[in-house]
């Protein structure tokens, strides 16, 4: 709570900034702005890389638990792409309106109607391993993560193996410290893009307008995740939902007001065994696993998050573009592990590393505090959802 409010008192303070108007005060926004753009851009591949790549890298070392593990994974990877879909079909219902920004129209690309798509499907696939970087292709570069994370979850259990996954978690490690110092300076960031957007804006309804819709996508994405899509996995199962949700009620409370699976993680176990009668075996081993990969929420967010930003960055979201983000929204939220404002710093990643207009991540920022409560909420629920399945299913093959 202390930090939404310090990121709220940034916002107003960067907003009655930018109307007065000054002309030092806004160069001085500006130059600020564009440090803590340098700095996303900076630390936009190495989040992406070293997260899916560690993430993947677990993928198939589960020994004599596999069998757990691939109906786990099969049903986080189901439920998140659903979640993805439905934030997608939302947003093409709503259509979220733009922000009134200069910086959009600046950005806005020039030629994109004489880029046919298979030109951009190609310009995915890189044609050496230094081009991706130099260029901050973004699809490139989890293309690349996510076959080095699967080869990696390949290779032999051996020193070269550890090694190399003790180095990527050390270089994960001073990654993850650089992020932190960065989260603890971002109320200067907050005030000079509120700064920055205040000083661009020609109608403050359009503003509230725009805000609006692009939250009513998320929260009613979450809300028919939470009430709809995950009581029918359950329902196809032969489980019953209100029993499964009210059973679980204590784990879900508990992830709403803390923000983070990984602390409530204790308590969605304890709640699982003790309430809803998973046995131990499973929970003990698909939770864990479901806090670091089953992330429902967070793959809602960074899809609709994304198109929301390509927007102002003058992106055309063509059918093909739509699904091939509905795609990268899943990989990147299974590769989403452990990372400070976890979906948010990673969907901040993406946009920089194409050029996107981070004024508008600047301004979702504030409310994203309460959005993260919903979107955790969430997370923990499907987790709990996965784990009654797998159960079901381990009971099934027993008997």
């Amino acid at each position: 709570m202390k930090r939404f409010i310090y990121w709220t008192i940034a916002l107003l303070a960067g907003v009655g900034l930018g109307v007065t108007g000054i002309g030092w005060v806004t160069a001085t926004m500006t130059f600020i702005a564009t440090v803590y753009t340098r700095v996303f851009q900076l630390l936009a591949v190495p989040t992406i890389i070293l997260t899916v790549i560690l993430t993947l890298a677990s993928f198939g070392r589960q020994g004599e638990m596999r069998h757990i593990f691939l109906r786990a994974l099969g049903y986080t990877l189901a439920t998140t792409f659903v979640a993805s879909a439905v934030g997608l079909a939302l947003y093409l219902i709503i259509k979220p309106g733009l922000l009134p920004l200069e910086a959009a129209a600046a950005a806005a690309p020039t030629e994109v109607s004489t880029i046919t798509y298979t030109d951009h499907l190609l310009s995915v696939v890189p044609d050496n391993v230094v081009r991706p970087f130099l260029e901050g292709n973004v699809l490139s570069l989890l293309l690349l993560a996510f076959a080095v994370g699967l080869a990696l979850s390949r290779l032999p259990e051996n020193e070269s193996r550890r090694t190399l996954i003790s180095v990527l978690q050390g270089l994960q490690d001073v990654l993850f410290l650089l992020i932190r110092g960065l989260i603890w300076t971002l109320p200067l960031g907050i005030a000079a893009f509120a700064a920055q957007l205040s000083a661009q804006l020609s109608s403050g309804v359009a503003v509230v307008d725009a805000i609006g819709q692009y939250v009513l996508v998320i929260v009613g994405g979450n809300i028919v995740q939470i009430f709809v899509v995950l009581p029918l996995f359950l329902l196809a199962r032969g489980l019953n939902p209100v029993r499964t949700f009210l059973r679980m009620m204590p784990a879900v409370i508990t992830a709403f007001f803390t923000k983070s699976s990984a602390a409530t993680l204790p308590v969605t176990m304890r709640t699982a065994e003790e309430r809803l009668g998973v046995s131990p075996q499973v929970s003990r081993f698909v939770l864990p696993l479901c806090t670091t990969i089953n992330m429902n929420g967070c793959s809602a967010f960074i899809l609709v998050t994304s198109f929301f930003v390509m927007q102002h960055g003058g992106v055309d979201l063509t059918w093909p573009t739509l699904l091939l983000w509905l795609v990268v929204s899943v990989v990147a939220a299974v590769g989403n592990a452990g990372v400070p404002m976890g979906c948010y710093f990673l969907t901040l990643s993406l946009m920089a590393g194409m050029g996107m207009p981070l004024t508008v991540m600047g301004v979702i920022l504030p409310i994203y505090t309460l959005l993260d409560m919903l979107e955790t909420a969430e997370n923990v629920w499907s987790d709990s959802c996965v784990a009654a399945m797998t159960n079901i299913e381990e009971l099934k093959v027993k008997s």
